[in-house]
């Protein structure tokens, strides 16, 4: 496990202060960090410490329990100087949603201490070659009085810095005197157990640095406590979805705001204005002035819907007890967020690029690396298409269909 000691965090407001705080370290060097590659081993390390990656642990064992509007913001601002180490800890989050959810009192009394005491979780989920992104392929099944995992995990984000993996796999027979019946596992697994091989492969042009490794299990052995059925929450009104979209909608506004921050300071300092204009100063070009109130606004909406869906998450949802809310309840989460990713996802993308059209020539200098913007907004964005956000949205309207619950909306 980690040796990092973490400091307890016990209020909202406690956790906003430390997560500003840490943006502005960790903005320092983010551009020259991508560029290299270089792994942020010691900025995880300082978010681990700082008591951040506790802070939904639930009261009962002894966390802050603080509302998903919280942890969006914490994610929020931390995006906004390095949007790599915001999305490392997204499905740490996601994962402690999972053991609150499904987990039962002594895997959650194990894995919530080692949260509270700075360990990490990092997910191995997603697959290739499968029909779609939703076939799983790894397998765990009986070996004696154990079980075995086999397959092999893409995009494994923060997997070079966890402690924990969090395993999806299938269970394809059942097996009575285990207790386990067909179906969808996460395995929770030390990252150093014999049979896993983490490989240092990510190669995507954005969010270089998230440690989005390949990971493969080969002959994995597991024991039965470590094994949590997932259906219990992708599969009922618990907001699962939901708050993992939240999370995600954050970072890409994040993304959005810190691109608006590093356009100004450019063209504060460094852009001159077109002769046209008949101004000495670029930021005296009314047209300019006009395209950055555009943005501006674009950046600030995405915001604001941002903090509604958080509300909304926060309503649908039961941080201290069972997780269970109102159909009616979590389906208004859902669609909330779903909007939220919409108008995160224009702002990431169109302010990153715009940053360009704003800055001019001088802002394309390769060592300045101001695409790192553009690059991490149109990475990040691919997670899962915004077109089917629209579908659900627009079937709840003209049909009075609720959104679906599948652990991605």
């Amino acid at each position: 496990m980690t040796a990092v000691i973490a400091d307890r965090i016990e209020s909202a407001a406690q956790a906003i202060d430390i997560a500003r705080n840490l943006a502005a370290e960790f903005a320092v060097g983010a551009a020259a960090r991508d560029r290299a590659r270089q792994l942020p081993y010691p900025q995880v390390d300082r978010l681990a410490a700082s008591g951040l990656l506790a802070i939904t642990v639930p009261a009962a064992f002894g966390g802050a329990d603080l509302a998903p509007t919280v942890v969006a913001e914490v994610v929020r601002i931390i995006a906004t100087a390095d949007p790599n180490i915001a999305q490392i800890p997204h499905s740490h989050f996601v994962y402690l949603n999972l053991l609150r959810l499904a987990g039962d009192p002594d895997q959650q009394a194990r894995y919530f201490g080692a949260v509270l005491d700075g360990a990490r979780i990092a997910n191995a989920q997603s697959e290739r070659g499968g029909a779609t992104v939703a076939d799983i392929a790894t397998t765990v099944r009986p070996a004696g009085s154990r079980l075995r995992v086999d397959g092999t995990k893409y995009y494994c984000t923060g997997s070079l810095f966890a402690d924990l993996l969090a395993v999806l796999t299938r269970l394809d027979d059942p097996d009575e005197e285990l207790g386990l019946a067909p179906g969808e596992y996460v395995v929770y697994l030390p990252a150093d157990t014999p049979g896993v091989r983490i490989v240092d492969d990510w190669n995507g042009i954005g969010q270089r640095t998230t440690g989005s490794g390949t990971i493969v299990f080969d002959g994995v052995l597991v024991e039965r406590d470590q094994l949590v059925a997932r259906a219990a929450a992708v599969h009922a009104p618990t907001g699962y979805g939901a708050f993992a979209q939240l999370l995600h909608a954050a970072i890409d506004a994040g993304i959005a705001r810190g691109a608006l921050t590093a356009a100004t300071d450019f063209v504060r300092r460094s852009s001159r204005p077109w002769f046209e204009a008949g101004v000495q100063r670029a930021v005296d070009d009314p047209l300019l002035i006009q395209r950055f109130g555009e943005l501006a606004v674009g950046v600030s909406a995405a915001e604001a819907t941002l903090g509604a869906a958080g509300a909304a998450v926060d309503a649908g949802v039961d941080p201290g007890g069972a997780g269970l809310a109102s159909g009616d309840a979590v389906a208004r989460a859902s669609l909330a967020v779903a909007t939220a990713k919409i108008l995160a996802d224009r702002a990431a993308n169109e302010v990153s690029a715009a940053l360009f059209e704003v800055g001019g020539t001088r802002s394309a200098a390769a060592d300045l690396n101001l695409h790192h913007y553009w690059r991490n907004a149109r990475t990040h964005t691919l997670h899962d298409p915004v077109r089917w956000k629209y579908q659900h949205i627009g079937r709840a309207l003209l049909h009075d269909t609720a959104p679906p619950q599948h652990g991605v909306f």
